[in-house]
């Protein structure tokens, strides 16, 4: 049972969900809660869970996708702000000799798109996975020092 109330019609596309946008902005709210939409890639994208961490150092995004090799997986950045992480799992080949009594494990597309802040160095994104764990890591620039000169006072 979802905890997201049922004024929402029971769709978990709603201002509660972020995860159920086609973008997630989190550094931009002015449109949040009107961002929705219905398409069948929404409900896909709700069933591949994503942490996203700020370390002092980078943005840290990890996703879970057991089952699926390396080679099934796309990160992109596009328009230099938009991480994207995307692929395919493979239903498994009916066969006539087998007798299927439970099928629950989903098959299909997957996307997830997030909006970099302006820190991140999207030059520099480094992707690796192990044990079904996708882990992006996209470093921030450095924060700029302020130069400061010293001003003579004449007198």
């Amino acid at each position: 049972m979802s905890m997201i109330p049922s004024i929402f019609g029971g769709r978990r596309s709603n201002v509660f969900d972020p995860f159920s946008l086609d973008v997630w902005e989190p550094f931009n709210f002015k449109d949040f809660p009107f961002s929705s939409s219905s398409s069948n890639e929404v409900s896909a994208l709700v069933n591949t869970r994503v942490d996203w961490k700020e370390t002092p150092d980078a943005h840290v995004f990890k996703a879970d996708l057991p089952g699926i090799k390396k080679e099934e997986v796309k990160v992109q950045i596009e328009d230099d702000r938009v991480l994207q992480i995307s692929g395919e799992r493979n239903v498994e080949k009916e066969d006539k000799n087998n007798r299927w009594h439970m099928v629950e494990r989903s098959g299909g597309k997957f996307m997830r798109s997030f909006r970099l802040p302006e820190n991140a160095r999207t030059d520099q994104v480094k992707a690796s996975m192990e044990n079904g764990v996708l882990t992006v890591t996209v470093p921030k620039e450095e924060a700029k020092k302020p130069d400061v000169k010293s001003v003579e006072i004449s007198g």
